[in-house]
């Protein structure tokens, strides 16, 4: 007999949808209903990064998500949002303990992406230092429900890194609101955009210009907003011999400055290479800013790391910044719990699971009856890569999957053929946890996404604007209020 594929994929972002659609795709059509795809997501909404992390400003990067609502259209996969899946022992709501999934499911997927920011060690959270993930989990109303910056009385932001999410935030901190009005951004941020005192924004990073992590793209973008101009660089700074056609467009741009002239315009912001933060003062009654001590620094030309600046007498040189908002933007990572489902496989010092090639998990063994365990995307690789890295790690992942089901596969029914372990009844059925939570209007399918998706879109329409975003409450009581029969 055919051994039927039923796999489940813990992380309902553009991972999870990639390597569902691949393996939709790519699986045997004379075998086609022997596969079963089940996504599962802690969020109520589908899309992870793409809906809660692509700034509002960019809706090109979203038209992923139409790939996504295709691979949903066919009827071998179903959604579950609002699923925390964890380890055995662990209460949580909604909670799909692992064991659950292992005894019903073939495969199963880690997508869990890197949920959580990278600190710098010498600038804990506090009120004017907020992580960029909290911001940018602000401006897309992720379900975190981070408390909005103190942008009213703030009138300076020294950002900590120079990658596009730390240009994400800066350039939503800088537009003119009336230039955002059209995208995606919920109605209270614009109102908090709109009431901002920010008037610089300070991009930081240890390196220079070579080294920096942002695109060219993104980079163009904070040149051309209007009535913002960019402070000029130093010659120095500039004046580094570029060794990829990247690095020269950076340099090229950043040569030409803003399209503004620095001095005509209002809000203006800096790139500050070479600077590490070495230390932070909090405002007191005697200083009502923060006061950043950045260290200067030199970048090894063997190695490219950053090492501090000495002056004549071999002393580390040093700067202070007063500024009111700090927002350290370096990276992020998988989460590191001991209630993460994942928890036996992750890797301390990579601080993501380890993997073997084609994303099986390191610890998986093929020739047992365990379901085979695998991670994609950004829970096996780290936090790194655009959308089409990710996309081409999912579909590796995949055609893993489809290998090792191959192999375990007889093309005849044999005495030794590997035995279904699938406890569920009928055999495609989620686990009882899901029934539960489905039942008591707990759990959230695909088909839910796309009414309140299409609501979304209808709401804000009247006004131009690409769409509103609901919060959970609100889509709850749409859901179950107005769009389903009583």
């Amino acid at each position: 007999m055919i051994r039927p594929l039923k796999l489940a994929i813990i992380g309902g972002g553009p991972s999870g949808f990639y390597l569902a659609s691949r393996l939709l795709s790519r699986f045997p059509q004379s075998y086609a209903d022997s596969l079963r795809v089940h996504i599962f997501d802690r969020l109520w909404a589908p899309h992870g990064l793409v809906r809660y992390g692509v700034a509002p400003d960019h809706p090109e990067v979203k038209n992923c998500t139409h790939k996504f609502d295709s691979a949903a259209s066919d009827p071998r996969l179903k959604f579950f949002g609002n699923v925390n899946v964890a380890s055995d022992g662990e209460n949580a709501l909604n909670g799909v303990p692992l064991s659950s999934l292992k005894k019903n499911y073939t495969h199963l997927v880690f997508a869990t992406g890197c949920t959580e920011p990278n600190l710098h060690p010498l600038l804990p959270r506090d009120d004017g230092i907020i992580p960029a993930l909290d911001i940018v989990h602000w401006y897309t109303r992720h379900p975190s429900n981070p408390s909005p910056p103190p942008l009213s009385s703030t009138n300076h932001v020294s950002i900590i890194g120079m990658g596009n999410v730390s240009l994400d935030v800066a350039r939503m901190l800088l537009c003119p609101p009336s230039l955002l009005e059209k995208y995606d951004v919920p109605s209270h941020v614009l109102d908090a955009l709109r009431s901002s005192k920010v008037k610089h924004v300070s991009v930081i990073g240890r390196r220079g210009p070579l080294e920096a992590a942002f695109t060219t793209k993104e980079l163009r973008e904070m040149m051309n907003l209007p009535d913002v101009a960019l402070r000029p660089l130093e010659k120095s700074v500039l004046d580094v011999q570029a060794s990829t056609r990247q690095q020269s467009r950076t340099l090229d741009l950043l040569k030409k400055g803003s399209k503004a002239a620095f001095g005509t315009t209002l809000k203006t912001w800096s790139l500050d290479f070479y600077r590490n933060p070495i230390s932070v003062t909090v405002p007191s009654s005697n200083s009502p800013s923060y006061s950043l001590t950045l260290g200067h620094t030199v970048v090894d030309a063997a190695t490219k790391r950053a090492g501090p600046l000495l002056d004549s007498n071999g002393a580390p040189i040093t700067s202070v910044l007063p500024t009111s908002l700090i927002v350290p933007a370096m990276g992020f990572h998988a989460e590191p719990s001991s209630a993460a489902p994942y928890a036996q496989w992750y890797d301390l010092d990579q601080k993501h699971i380890k993997t073997l090639p084609g994303g099986r998990v390191s610890t998986t063994n093929l020739d047992t009856e365990e379901p085979k365990i695998y991670a994609s995307g950004w829970a096996a690789t780290g936090a790194k890569g655009v959308l089409a890295s990710t996309m081409m790690n999912a579909y590796s992942v995949a055609e893993a999957i489809l290998e090792d089901w191959t192999n375990l596969t007889p093309s005849s029914t044999t005495s030794n053929t590997h035995p279904v372990a699938i406890s569920s009844s009928p055999w495609d059925a989620p686990p009882s946890e899901i029934l539960d939570g489905l039942s008591s209007a707990n759990i959230t399918t695909y088909e839910d996404w796309l009414a309140v998706d299409a609501e979304e879109v209808r709401r804000a329409s009247a006004g131009g604007k690409e769409r509103e975003r609901m919060d959970w409450n609100e889509a709850k009581k749409f859901l179950y209020d107005t769009a389903k029969p009583k």
